[in-house]
């Protein structure tokens, strides 16, 4: 694990090398939280570029309020959100999460691809995980992928800590609904 405090220096005096082990240490962090939320992998993979390139740009105003990675975390967060505001991915599956009509959301219906999805119990979560409304998978993603608290978490997202709770609790619902079908089909 690398000294935080000894990084940012050393990337603030113009050391390329500390960059590149800030990079190397946050790389999987960034792209974790950017292709949960961004589903084209190519737009995935600039917006991590995009990312590194705030973090490097910002790094003098880090205060270390928080932890480097929640702060890294936040910036992919709200860089992978900006795009899809930009480009009205996804408005139908915000607007649905911020308006509360979650429980009328319902998922594609079958068809040949998603057929051969679900041969692969894995690749059929990821599937179902991609159609959960954004705010959702965010916290899906932060909590049980990237194992962050409840705190990082509204640090990263803004959002208030039970907010974030009921987003997991409808989150793993819809999952376990569609998983238990899933498992008596098969």
């Amino acid at each position: 694990m690398l000294n935080e405090k000894e990084l940012v220096a050393k990337i603030l005096r113009g050391d390329a090398r500390a960059f590149e082990a800030l990079v190397k240490q946050y790389e999987k962090l960034v792209f974790h939280v950017t292709s949960r939320l961004i589903k084209n992998d190519e737009d995935a993979t600039d917006i991590c570029q995009e990312v590194f390139i705030k973090v490097y740009q910002g790094l003098n105003k880090f205060g270390f309020q928080s932890k480097l990675s929640t702060w890294i975390a936040r910036i992919a967060y709200l860089t992978s959100i900006n795009h899809l505001r930009k480009y009205k991915q996804e408005l139908q599956n915000k607007s649905e999460a911020d308006n509360d009509e979650i429980d009328n959301y319902h998922f594609s219906e079958e068809t040949p691809e998603r057929l051969m999805i679900k041969k692969d119990v894995a690749a059929y979560v990821q599937h179902l995980l991609l159609q959960l409304p954004l705010q959702y998978r965010s916290v899906l993603t932060l909590f049980h992928l990237e194992e962050f608290s409840y705190l990082e978490i509204q640090e990263i997202t803004g959002m208030p800590e039970g907010t974030i709770k009921n987003y997991l609790f409808r989150a793993k619902k819809l999952l376990k609904e569609k998983l238990e079908i899933y498992l008596i089909n098969e």
